[in-house]
């Protein structure tokens, strides 16, 4: 039953109370005719009383998709797809291609010796490595080597180019992406560099040697650009960050052990508009739930557990790939007795915090757990 303060809303907004008769009707249709409407026939749809996200949470199961990413080997070839993609495509947001809210992820296949062209585009994205050896990123002329469980940054306007050395394996990586941000501004253009291949001006992964030096940054460089200056983050740092935070702090109640991927020169996200985080999730450890605005897209680096979103149990192990809606109600487990889990995930809050928009709320009752079905 509506509450009292939602019978008012709708007596004065909605079109609960406002009859359609004959006179109305018309009304409406001269309405159309201008290109206009009356707000009350759709104020309680535009101005919900919470976030309704269209989105759905979705598991992608590694094993169910990686024999299909192969498979594009041999059905299409870099030069002709630009790039050989499996897109994650939510059910909600099939029409913007979206694997949940206004972000894009797909999973990108490469063969040693295989090089995608140079391009540049508005739309910010980063690439999260999953399986193989060789793999590389080129940015604007700094060439970044890349491992298992390593992500990378291309922001917007940065010309950029992957590829696999010659006696490298077949490379699978995740690409996380703001495309449907983006092309909801109407904001993005796209080119391919004019020579097709950029020139490698600089040491083989210089941005990591300079600016990865935790508690230090050089004194003769200055950078000003919106994103991170380290592109590249790599898995071993990063475990060993959350190993040592693990001694030293109990975590939170709803994301375990979690710590950001930051800019090093501001402290805040890696770029304008998508923050990563890592989290590792203790042996037997399970959070307690919440939700907040702003959506994610998790990757199971390490281990094996669930997360109950709305709900929902959703079981994971390493590679799988999940969504979280924006003000969907989520927590996450350990199933092992032994091994920590650990969980990559890209998010839309920079843009969040940066108009206003950040929310949280705690699950307040069953003492933080959400009652679910499998």
């Amino acid at each position: 039953m509506a509450s009292r303060h939602e019978n008012h809303r709708e007596n004065v907004a909605g079109r609960a109370n406002v009859e359609d008769t004959p006179e109305l009707l018309a009304y409406y249709d001269e309405l159309d005719g201008l290109d206009t409407g009356a707000l009350w026939t759709v104020a309680n749809k535009i101005e919900p009383w919470q976030p309704r996200s269209t989105s759905v949470a979705v598991l992608w199961r590694y094993e169910d998709l990686r024999k299909h990413v192969l498979r594009s080997v041999e059905l299409v070839s870099p030069e002709k797809a630009g790039r050989r993609v499996i897109y994650l495509n939510n059910p909600g947001r099939r029409e913007q291609a979206a694997a949940v809210g206004w972000l894009y992820s797909g999973l990108q296949v490469m063969h040693p010796g295989e090089v995608a062209s140079a391009h540049a585009h508005s739309a910010s994205a980063l690439r999260f490595i999953m399986e193989g050896k060789g793999a590389y990123t080129i940015v604007d002329g700094h060439k970044l080597t890349l491992g298992a469980n390593d992500f990378v940054l291309t922001p917007n306007g940065t010309w950029h180019e992957h590829g696999v050395a010659a006696d490298g394996t077949p490379c699978i990586w995740q690409d996380g992406l703001d495309i449907p941000l983006v092309n909801a501004l109407e904001a993005n253009f796209y080119a391919v560099h004019p020579k097709m291949q950029q020139d490698v001006g600089h040491p083989v992964d210089d941005m990591a040697h300079a600016w990865g030096n935790p508690g230090l940054r050089p004194a003769d460089t200055e950078w000003s650009r919106g994103y991170s200056p380290l592109l590249k983050y790599e898995w071993g740092p990063t475990y060993e960050a959350l190993q040592r935070y693990a001694a030293a702090s109990g975590g939170s109640p709803y994301d375990g052990l979690l710590m950001n991927y930051v800019n090093p020169v501001t402290g805040g996200p890696v770029m304008q508009t998508i923050g990563a985080a890592m989290q590792m999730l203790r042996p037997g450890e399970a959070t307690r739930a919440h939700r907040h605005t702003g959506s994610f897209i998790y990757q199971v680096a390490k281990g094996s557990g669930y997360s109950i979103i709305d709900g929902k149990r959703f079981d994971w192990k390493e590679r799988d790939i999940f969504c979280v809606p924006s003000w969907a109600w989520h927590e996450h487990a350990n199933v092992s007795g032994s091994e920590d889990a650990c969980l990559f995930s890209f998010n839309d809050l920079p843009v969040m915090h940066a108009l206003g928009l950040y929310r949280e709320e705690a699950f307040g009752d069953n003492e933080g757990r959400q009652p679910h079905a499998t």
